[in-house]
């Protein structure tokens, strides 16, 4: 198994979004934040020979990520088709020979039928934006109607809430850890440069 080290170099050629929507809360993941969720789901044995799925791709750093861990397909799910577009450009900038296959779709609607079993991994949108609270939500909707495990990285201080939906919804928390998100300047409403955001990532058992 290649390092966690390792994993985010060969994700730090992945490109981010060109013209970043504010309504989809569209921030690319960090290659380090993406390697070390793939990492620990790997560890996990939630990788290999699995189908992965990433909800709400983006430009694909996590769908990249799980691809080069030896799942058996990984689904990439994205309502943005130039982001898209864009993740098909990483896997050629990355190289990974796992088959990928990149969706048109809304990941709240789970438009899926995919063989089992399921692991989703996702940075879905946090609902910080007037209008979008609970964006999150539907998200993990998704992956406890398609997955057997998810990883998903919420806002700090989201613990009560993912548990609690976990055990409305047939899941269990098993695993938590905290993580900072490297937010550049992306939108007029962001006052500084760079900053940092702390993020809190779930694993969740889902029983299906």
């Amino acid at each position: 198994m290649a390092t966690k080290r390792a994993l985010e170099g060969k994700l730090a050629v992945v490109a981010g979004f060109e013209n970043p929507q504010a309504s989809l809360e569209q921030y690319p993941t960090p290659p380090g934040l993406a390697a070390h969720v793939v990492h620990i789901a790997d560890l996990q044995g939630d990788i290999q020979g699995r189908t992965v799925v990433d909800l709400g791709t983006g430009t694909g750093m996590l769908a990249l990520g799980a691809a080069l861990r030896g799942p058996a397909r990984v689904v990439g799910l994205e309502l943005d088709r130039a982001a898209l577009d864009t993740a098909r450009a990483n896997q050629k900038r990355v190289g990974t020979t796992t088959p990928i296959h990149w969706l048109h779709g809304d990941a709240t609607r789970a438009p899926l039928c995919i063989e089992e079993p399921v692991t989703v991994v996702m940075n879905p949108p946090f609902g910080a934006q007037d209008g979008h609270e609970g964006a999150d939500r539907a998200f993990l909707v998704t992956a406890a109607d398609i997955a057997d495990v998810s990883y998903s990285v919420h806002n700090a201080g989201s613990q009560e809430f993912v548990e609690a939906f976990a055990a409305d919804n047939a899941g269990e928390v098993t695993h938590a850890f905290q993580a900072t998100f490297d937010l550049d300047r992306q939108f007029d409403f962001h006052e500084k440069v760079k900053r940092e955001i702390e993020t809190e990532v779930y694993r969740i058992e889902w029983r299906n």
